[in-house]
């Protein structure tokens, strides 16, 4: 989907059509929280998502911010799917704007059946996707980018030197910033660069499993099938505060936040019919550094207190020496629970919540 977030904003907002706009916290630039997502007029300007949304109005001050609206982007989702899937079933859903389909199974030719679906997508939601055909999901993925927005891109094994090769090494879906800058320090920038090199010598350099799949992956070959139902790995919350807590002097209020997001937590679980071994939490301090504690337990919960006794577990061997910008709870090795029956939570405890109580 092209610029989701911002696209189903603008179908409530068409005055803000051609402007600027970011998506991301409340909305409001003054305050503290990340860019979700921005409009292709934002992104020209440099904003991006993950950006702070203070940096966001600094590169673009004419930029118009709006709060995110998650249930709005979740139904015209499910709305979107359901046109893919009516016209083409063999669909892998890779989240809330982005999916692959498995075309070999259908008769129709290539780019007819790219062209309805984009139809199929419009009708349902208003919206416009970017679709690229081609021999594997790697390439699709490099594919569905070229031509954005409402893109329509045909890609074979044939147009790789021309229209894959070029490209920055970081287009390639695995390629993030710590290996991006390992290559460049290897002096290959470009897929071209990559597809060069021996393939030894990138196992030497970057592992042997790793090095061989960059190989692979520079050449454009891709195995993977789609996969049309997994199991999920994991859910999680979290929240960036407003201003920087103190483990000891606000307890109270990271008590409050502790405890919304373990029942946040313990609803989306319960909902899906999920519980989890492991349970863990995620700290990020005033210098932005991370720390992160786990714990994984003999019975699967999905109950918020037996997530809030778990996640004190963890805090109790945590050293909390800075004030908090964010909290996060998550519960992983997900197993899906009977139908009616609920994951018992363990006894209460007294565990210390962010320091001794004075």
């Amino acid at each position: 989907m092209d610029a989701f977030y911002a696209s189903v904003e603008l179908l409530r907002h068409p005055q803000l059509r051609g402007l600027p706009v970011a998506i991301g916290g409340r909305g409001d630039p003054t305050r503290r929280g990340v860019v979700t997502t921005a409009s292709y007029e934002a992104r020209a300007f440099g904003v991006r998502s993950g950006m702070a949304l203070r940096r966001a109005a600094e590169l673009c001050p004419q930029c118009l911010f709006l709060p995110v609206d998650f249930e709005e982007y979740r139904r015209l989702s499910r709305r979107f799917k359901a046109a893919v899937a009516a016209i083409a079933p063999m669909m892998e859903d890779r989240g809330i704007d982005e999916v692959y389909m498995d075309l070999s199974a259908l008769p129709q030719a290539t780019e007819p059946l790219a062209r309805a679906l984009k139809a199929a997508v419009r009708d349902a939601t208003g919206l416009t996707c970017s679709i690229a055909v081609a021999p594997n999901k790697l390439l699709a993925k490099i594919g569905s980018d070229l031509d954005k927005p409402d893109g329509l891109t045909l890609l074979s094994a044939a147009d790789i030197p021309l229209r894959i090769w070029p490209l920055p090494v970081r287009r390639i879906n695995g390629i993030g910033p710590k290996a991006e800058a390992r290559l460049e320090a290897l002096g290959l920038r470009t897929i071209g660069e990559l597809a060069a090199a021996p393939r030894h010598w990138l196992v030497e350099h970057m592992g042997r499993s790793y090095g061989a799949w960059l190989h692979e992956a520079a050449h454009g070959r891709d195995d993977r099938p789609v996969v049309t139902h997994s199991e999920p790995k994991s859910r999680s919350r979290e929240t960036t505060f407003e201003h920087d807590l103190h483990p000891r002097h606000d307890r109270a209020a990271l008590r409050a936040a502790l405890e919304q997001l373990c029942e946040r937590l313990s609803r989306d679980l319960t909902a899906r019919g999920y519980a989890g071994r492991t349970v863990g939490v995620k700290l990020r301090f005033e210098d932005f550094s991370i720390v992160t504690r786990d714990v994984t337990l003999a019975a699967p919960v999905n109950d918020a207190h037996a997530i809030l006794r778990a996640v004190r577990g963890c805090l109790a061997r945590t050293a909390l020496p800075r004030r908090l910008r964010l909290l996060g709870v998550r519960v992983a090795n997900l197993s899906p629970l009977p139908p009616g029956q609920p994951a018992s939570p363990p006894p209460q405890d007294t565990l210390p919540l962010f320091g001794p109580a004075e």
